[in-house]
């Protein structure tokens, strides 16, 4: 967990974007309605149509509603000793009257289901395009490097775009929305030149301090949002520690409740002020602008009124140009607004695509190397050293060494020796800053990245706990044969997995882990061997153990050890353990020392030299006695 704030520390800020910035940031709109379009065709043509048809219609309603009034006025005139309904019915006076309430009827009716056919057509449309960008946002986080994923930095970029992932499809329906507005607003505005051309003016000059107050505050938002990512990570992360299954047993045990509970209203409420401060000044100043808006409208409004009094509009032209001019006054406010909140809107989608940008630098070559199957001469490191970005210490440098085909090999050292950093450039997680690593003779980085990875099975000490069912927490091994049974049953009587599963109540296929319902958790040791089951289940050229049995007693660990050297007979492996008693069935031992090869051997070679390795051995043995 990050570090709390400082009460009087602030998070950093990212300055307001520019006018430049924001408008720069509208380039994103042809890739996300590209997005939209791809997503699916038939729908997206379908809302478009429809709010085509349906921006026409409140000009032609109210235009009826203008010939409805006039109709009704001169029937005022003619209606003259026609007192009851029947005389009226049989004089047809009222026949292009009801003619004109029929046409609006219908006018009505077909703009309610044409507006409820374009909500269901967004909302399908949402949903196909979230689920969309979601599986993108997936595949190309795959394609990334572990490097990536360990940088901060990078974690509030993911952060970000996941969130865009979900957040952006306001803009989908926002923009298609402002397509039918400007439609509407085009015919509103040919009816009012024909009778005032100024009043279009007059309208304009009133809404672009609304709109300007608008676009700044969008733009003070986003540098907010941005500006407190970090936090934002670091609240979801408290609320997730302090209320989940895996973390319950500490924070019970240690009390820490009032400690997360603390930390989350600490840096809660200061997000909620620095929110807080902004939306009362976003309110306060755009109820002053709206309200210049308002002004232009009632002038506009008496201008109206005074030449239908005048004699020079009739009722239903007044009640026609009223309608029009404040319609189209909150189409054209909503129009600006919009505008700026796309604009907005548009900075968000950087986050997003932005994150695609992000182009991983360990690559497969543009013609790999086959791959040797079998693996005849096995690995050579070469000089390697290799230090973790933005770290001062190398941590391993000058390491040569063979790994051999068909050889067991065991790394052992303290703490921060660099052995699961080895581990690491073997599957390429990472590439040397130095050296370099051969395979038959040939740089790991002349093969092709997927192969290579396919043909090295790891399994590290803090292995992921799926909760999915039993056959599937080991099929992950090798996912492609999640539908082969036997091979998992194999795999599980491989790693002892087998005697676990017997125990579940629907064997293998028990979800296990408590985060779903009827999930079945299970031990710290025997999650280890169904994660074991996994390197098995690979069936890989190379198989590692990075320390993955650490929850197992020595005696348990040994047996797996020992399992496991007579069942990858004729593999490529390497060990990691702590216990001696388990790395020296090792044919080799590599001792490793503050990230360099300090010595090497059988166990009893090793033991001979009177060296590290001999110290280790005898300290831990001497705990035993």
């Amino acid at each position: 967990m990050t570090p709390a704030p400082d009460a009087a520390a602030k998070p950093p800020k990212r300055s307001k974007p520019s006018v430049r910035e924001r408008f720069d940031a509208l380039r994103n709109l042809k890739p996300f309605l590209g997005q939209i379009w791809a997503t699916s065709r038939p729908l997206t043509l379908a809302t478009l149509s429809l709010r085509l048809v349906r921006a026409l219609l409140p000009v032609v309603m109210l235009y009826v509603g203008k010939l409805i009034i006039d109709e009704a006025l001169r029937l005022v005139g003619l209606g003259a000793g026609l007192s009851s309904m029947r005389e009226w019915w049989d004089s047809g006076l009222l026949t292009p009257l009801l003619w004109l309430l029929a046409i609006e009827f219908g006018l009505a009716v077909l703009s309610d289901v044409l507006g409820r056919l374009v909500s269901l057509f967004d909302q399908l449309l949402s949903e196909l395009f979230t689920n969309a960008t979601s599986v993108r946002l997936m595949e190309h986080a795959a394609t990334l490097d572990l490097e990536d994923f360990e940088d901060s930095e990078l974690q509030d970029r993911l952060d970000r775009a996941r969130r865009q992932t979900m957040g952006r499809m306001t803009l989908m329906s926002q923009l298609f929305g402002q397509a039918q507005d400007t439609v509407t607003i085009i015919a509103f505005a040919a009816g009012l030149v024909l009778y005032a051309p100024w009043l279009i003016l007059l309208l304009a000059v009133a809404l672009v301090p609304a709109f300007l107050g608008e676009a700044h505050f969008n733009a003070l938002n986003y540098s907010l949002n941005f500006s407190w990512t970090p936090e934002r990570r670091e609240l979801e992360y408290i609320r997730q520690t302090g209320a989940s299954v895996e973390t319950a047993k500490e924070v019970k045990i240690f009390g820490l409740h009032g400690f997360l509970i603390g930390r989350f209203r600490e840096l809660s409420q200061k997000f909620y002020l620095a929110n807080r401060s902004l939306a009362i000044r976003r309110a306060g100043w755009g109820s002053v602008l709206t309200a210049l808006g308002t002004l232009g409208y009632y002038v506009a409004y008496a201008y109206i009124a005074w030449r239908t009094v005048r004699g020079e509009f009739t009722i239903g032209d007044l009640t026609f140009l009223a309608g029009s001019f404040r319609r189209l006054r909150q189409l054209l406010e909503g129009l600006l607004v919009g505008f700026s909140q796309v604009a907005g809107q548009a900075l968000y989608l950087d986050d997003l695509f932005s994150f695609f940008e992000i182009e991983p630098e360990i690559t497969s070559p543009a013609a790999p190397r086959p791959f040797p199957s079998p693996v005849r001469e096995g690995f050579v490191f070469e000089g390697v050293g290799f230090r973790y970005p933005g770290a001062e210490r190398w941590a391993v440098r000058n390491l040569s060494f063979t790994l051999q085909a068909g050889e067991v090999l065991a790394l052992v050292g303290e703490n921060g020796a660099g052995k699961t950093t080895l581990v690491k450039l073997l599957a390429r997680l990472y590439d040397p800053d130095e050296g370099r690593i051969l395979l038959d003779g040939h740089d790991l980085r002349d093969y092709d990245l997927d192969v290579l990875r396919q043909n090295i099975g790891v399994i590290f000490q803090d292995f992921v706990r799926y909760h999915l069912t039993a056959a599937e927490n080991i099929a992950v091994g090798q996912i492609e044969a999640r539908h082969d049974r036997q091979r998992i049953v194999e795999a599980a009587r491989r790693s002892l997995a087998d005697e676990v599963i017997a125990k579940l109540p629907k064997g293998y296929d028990q979800v296990i882990g408590k985060r779903f319902k009827n999930g079945v958790d299970l031990s710290g040791g025997e999650w280890q061997k169904v994660a074991i089951a996994r390197a098995y289940m690979r069936d890989a050229q190379l198989l590692i153990l990075d320390e993955p049995t650490a929850a197992l007693d020595a005696r348990s660990e040994f047996e797996v050890f020992q399992r496991f050297k007579e069942l990858s007979a004729g593999k490529t492996a390497v060990l990691i353990s702590h216990r001696f008693s388990s790395v020296r069935m090792a044919d080799r031992i590599l001792v490793l020392e503050q990230g360099q090869l300090e010595a090497q051997g059988t166990h009893e070679e090793l033991l001979a030299q009177r060296g590290r390795y001999a110290e280790l051995f005898e300290l831990q043995a001497s705990g035993y006695r």
